[in-house]
């Protein structure tokens, strides 16, 4: 039987509702993805002008920080339309219905287009269950896309992202861009988890589209 375990000392739940402020242009930040319209018109310039977006067309990277910090971003590229998406992502309370590894999800409060946000993530790693905490405080840009957070306070020493989205040309679907930065405790053990981080990225993007997918085909 698998051993409970909540770690205080650095959260292990990396399928939480990652969402990330928007990475600054300097050189040390992440270079392979600068910006989200460079990531669409470098990668998939192609699959636009022929008009074809496939589903699960998902790319990935990770950049290896000092001190056990680690950036990840993906994208994925579908068919399903810009606000089926927003609608599951900004579904603040259900999100625990779609995201793995995510044991719940709350609205503690909202100001506006300013939210904050309670949510504990738990995955089972190495033969236990670990579980983390975070508050997070989220702006909402409707009109860049863009959902931005940044953590209060929680399991991690940092833990910062954004969903971007972006409609593709003549609407023949969305693209949505996932960006990370996390960095957990003292004693958390970054090294051993970076394959479950990769994982984690592709299985969220893929919960998303999966639900968007749901809410589209009721319209």
């Amino acid at each position: 039987m698998a051993q409970q375990i909540h770690w205080r000392a650095g959260g292990i739940s990396l399928g939480l509702f990652c969402i990330v402020h928007k990475l600054s242009g300097r050189n040390s930040e992440l270079s392979t993805i600068s910006t989200y319209k460079d990531f669409v018109l470098s990668n998939e310039l192609g699959e636009i002008n022929s008009q074809v977006i496939l589903p699960q067309t998902i790319e990935q990277t990770m950049e290896k920080l000092p001190n056990g910090v680690r950036r990840l971003a993906a994208q994925l590229r579908t068919p399903i339309d810009f606000q089926s998406i927003w609608s599951v992502l900004t579904d603040y309370d259900q999100l625990s219905n779609h995201i793995p590894n995510l044991a719940s999800s709350s609205l503690i409060s909202r100001e506006g287009n300013l939210v904050h946000l309670r949510q504990v993530g738990s995955q089972k790693f190495l033969g236990f269950n670990f579980s983390a905490e975070v508050h997070l405080e989220l702006l909402e840009d409707l009109p860049e896309g863009l959902l931005q957070f940044h953590l209060l306070k929680g399991d991690f020493r940092r833990f910062e992202g954004s969903w971007m989205l972006s409609s593709l040309p003549n609407g023949i679907g969305t693209c949505l861009l996932y960006q990370l930065v996390v960095q957990g405790c003292i004693g958390m053990p970054v090294a051993l988890i970076e394959k479950r981080l990769r994982q984690d990225l592709k299985a969220n993007l893929e919960a998303v589209e999966l639900a968007a997918s749901k809410l589209q085909s009721f319209k």
